[in-house]
C-alpha cells in the first residue's frame, strides 16, 4: 500500500513538473515572438486620424465605476479633456456608487455639461452584473457607433482617441487595444514589483500575440470597440469575473481582428496595498478560469488553426501555474520521506527524481526572468537599474499563490462569489500616505494563516532536505517561504491601518473642486 502510495506521489509530481515546465517555455515562446514581430504592433502615423476630419464617427466614452471617491474627479477630467469634437464626444459616467461618491459624480457632470460637454451621469441602485451589466445598460442609451472604456484609475491623454480611432478604417476590426502605462510605480516596493508584471503582459505578451496574427483580449479599460462587434459577439455577459476576455474570445469565435497598439500608452494607478492587489489578482484568476470552462469547448471545435487553439487555451489557463505550485510544494516533504518509507529507497529509482525536478524547474523558472527583463529592455533606458525589483515581482508572484488557488478552484467547481473591487486610493507620488486613504480598505482574510502555513511548511522542507542529504530543491524553497511569509504579514499588518477621515476644511475643498 506505501509503495502504491509512493508511486502515485511520483506520478502526480512528474506531471505536476511537466505542467509547470509547459508555461516556463510558453514565455520563451513569446518573448520570441515580440521579437519577431514587434513592429505590426507599433503605431503606424498614417492612421493617426485629424479633429477637423468631418467624417469621424461619434465616440461613446464609458466610465464605470464603484465607490471611487478618490479618483473620480481625475477620471472625469481626463475623459472632458480628450481631443475630439464635442458633438462626436459622448461621455457616459456608469455610476454603481453606494457613497459620496454619488454627489460628486453629480457635482462634476453638471459642471461639465455647463461648459457645453457632452456628458451623462447614469446612477444605478441594483448593481446587477456589476461592471458587465453597467457597461450593457449603458450601451442602450449610447449614441456612438464606437464605444471607449477607461476604467476609474486610467488617466487616458488627449490625443488618445486621435491616435487610436484610424485603425478602424479596416471593417475586420472589432477592437484597439492600447498599452497599459504607470501613474505610482516607484511608491513602494509592492507597486515597482507589480509594474514589471503589467509591462510584461502589455509590451510582451500582447505584442506577441497580435503581432504574429493569434488572438488577444481586451484588458477591460484603455481600448475602443466597434460597437456592431460587441452586439455580434453577444453583448456583455456577466457569468464570469472577466467579462472583457469573455467577450473578446467571443467576438474572435465569430471572426473578428482585434489591434494592439504598443506605442499609444494610458496611464493607471497601480494598487499599493497588499490585500488590494491580492483582491485584484483572485478577480482575474477566477476570472480566467471561468472563461476557460466556458469556452474552451468551443474554441476546441471551432475551425480555427492549432496554433491559435493552443495559444488561446493556453492563455486562458495560464493561472494554473499557482494550484501546481502549491502542488508541488506540497508533495515535496512526502518525496523526502520516502527512504523512511517501506525500504522504499530513491537510489531505486533511474535518476534522482528531486534532482531532476529541481533541474526542469530552473529551465522553466529562466523563462520568467527572461520575460519580464526584456519588458523592462524594451521600455526603460536605465532598464538595468531596475532589475534589482524582478525578484520582488518572483517572491510576490509565489506568495498570491495560496490566494489565487482557491480563486481557481472556485472556478473549476462553480462556485459563486461577490465581485470584489480594487479600490483605488489617488496614489501618484510618494508624499501621499496610505493610512489617510484607507476609506475603502480591503479586510485581511483566513487565507493570511494558510500563507503562514505554506511559508513554514517549505522551511520544514528546507530542513528535511538537510536531513535526508537531498538538497536540491533549497534554493526554490527558500524563496517560496519569503514569499509566503511576507504576503501574509503584509495582508495582516494592513488591516491594524485606522482610516482618518477627512476634515471638514478638507471636505469643502474636494467640493469646490
Amino acid at each position: 500500500m506505501l509503495t502504491f502510495l509512493s508511486f502515485s506521489f511520483l506520478a502526480i509530481y512528474g506531471l505536476d513538473i511537466v505542467f509547470l515546465f509547459y508555461f516556463g517555455l510558453h514565455t520563451y515562446l513569446m518573448v520570441f515572438l515580440y521579437s519577431r514581430f514587434k513592429q505590426n504592433c507599433a503605431e503606424e502615423p498614417e492612421s493617426i486620424v485629424s479633429r477637423n476630419d468631418k467624417k469621424l464617427p461619434v465616440v461613446t466614452v464609458q466610465l464605470p465605476i464603484f465607490n471611487e471617491f478618490y479618483v473620480i474627479d481625475r477620471l472625469v477630467d481626463a475623459a472632458c479633456a480628450l481631443d475630439y469634437p464635442k458633438d462626436k464626444l459622448q461621455i457616459q459616467v456608469l455610476d454603481d456608487s453606494t457613497d459620496e461618491t454619488i454627489e460628486k459624480v453629480r457635482g462634476l457632470v453638471h459642471s461639465y455639461a455647463q461648459k457645453g460637454i457632452w456628458i451623462e451621469h447614469l446612477h444605478r441602485t441594483n448593481r446587477r452584473g456589476h461592471k458587465a451589466g453597467a457597461l450593457d445598460e449603458g450601451m442602450a442609451k449610447a449614441k456612438g457607433e464606437f464605444i471607449a472604456i477607461f476604467d476609474a484609475d486610467f488617466t487616458p491623454e488627449p490625443d488618445f482617441l486621435l491616435r487610436t480611432m484610424g485603425y478602424f478604417k479596416d471593417p475586420i476590426i472589432g477592437m484597439v487595444q492600447t498599452r497599459w502605462g504607470h501613474l505610482n510605480e516607484n511608491y513602494n516596493i509592492l507597486t515597482k514589483a507589480q509594474s514589471f508584471g503589467i509591462d510584461g503582459h502589455f509590451m510582451i505578451e500582447q505584442v506577441a500575440r497580435n503581432g504574429s496574427d493569434l488572438w488577444m483580449n481586451f484588458n477591460g479599460t484603455a481600448g475602443i470597440w466597434r460597437r456592431s462587434c460587441i452586439e455580434d459577439a453577444g453583448g456583455w455577459e456577466h457569468d464570469t469575473l472577466t467579462e472583457d476576455f469573455d467577450l473578446s474570445y467571443r467576438a474572435e469565435l465569430k471572426g473578428w481582428k482585434f489591434r494592439y497598439i504598443k506605442d499609444v500608452v494610458c496611464k493607471a494607478e497601480i494598487p499599493a496595498t497588499m490585500n488590494a492587489y491580492k483582491s485584484q489578482q483572485f478577480r482575474w484568476c477566477k476570472g480566467s478560469i471561468q472563461t476557460a470552462v466556458k469556452l474552451i469547448p468551443r474554441i476546441w471545435n471551432s475551425n480555427e488553426s492549432w496554433k491559435i487553439k493552443a495559444e488561446a487555451i493556453t492563455h486562458l489557463i495560464n493561472y494554473s501555474v499557482h494550484p501546481l505550485m502549491i502542488i508541488n510544494i506540497l508533495l515535496t516533504a512526502p518525496l523526502l520521506l520516502m527512504e523512511y518509507w517501506a525500504g522504499f529507497k530513491m537510489d531505486d529509482l533511474p535518476m534522482e527524481i528531486l534532482f531532476g525536478s529541481a533541474a526542469i524547474l530552473s529551465i522553466g523558472s529562466l523563462g520568467p526572468v527572461i520575460f519580464y527583463a526584456y519588458s523592462q529592455r524594451e521600455i526603460h533606458k536605465e532598464w538595468k537599474s531596475k532589475l534589482i525589483y524582478l525578484p520582488i515581482l518572483v517572491m510576490i508572484g509565489t506568495g498570491i499563490a495560496v490566494m489565487n488557488t482557491y480563486a481557481w478552484m472556485e472556478a473549476v467547481f462553480g462556485i459563486q462569489s461577490g465581485f470584489k473591487r480594487t479600490p483605488k486610493l489617488r496614489i501618484e507620488g510618494g508624499a501621499e500616505n496610505l493610512k489617510e486613504k484607507m476609506k475603502y480598505v480591503v479586510p485581511v482574510d483566513y487565507r493570511a494563516i494558510l500563507e503562514f502555513f505554506m511559508g513554514s511548511y517549505c522551511l520544514f522542507c528546507i530542513y528535511l532536505s538537510f536531513l535526508v542529504g537531498k538538497p536540491y530543491i533549497i534554493g526554490f524553497m527558500v524563496l517560496y517561504a519569503i514569499g509566503f511569509y511576507y504576503v501574509s504579514f503584509l495582508s495582516v499588518a494592513e488591516s491594524y491601518w485606522k482610516f482618518k477621515p477627512a476634515t471638514k476644511e478638507e471636505k469643502e475643498a474636494s467640493a469646490l473642486a
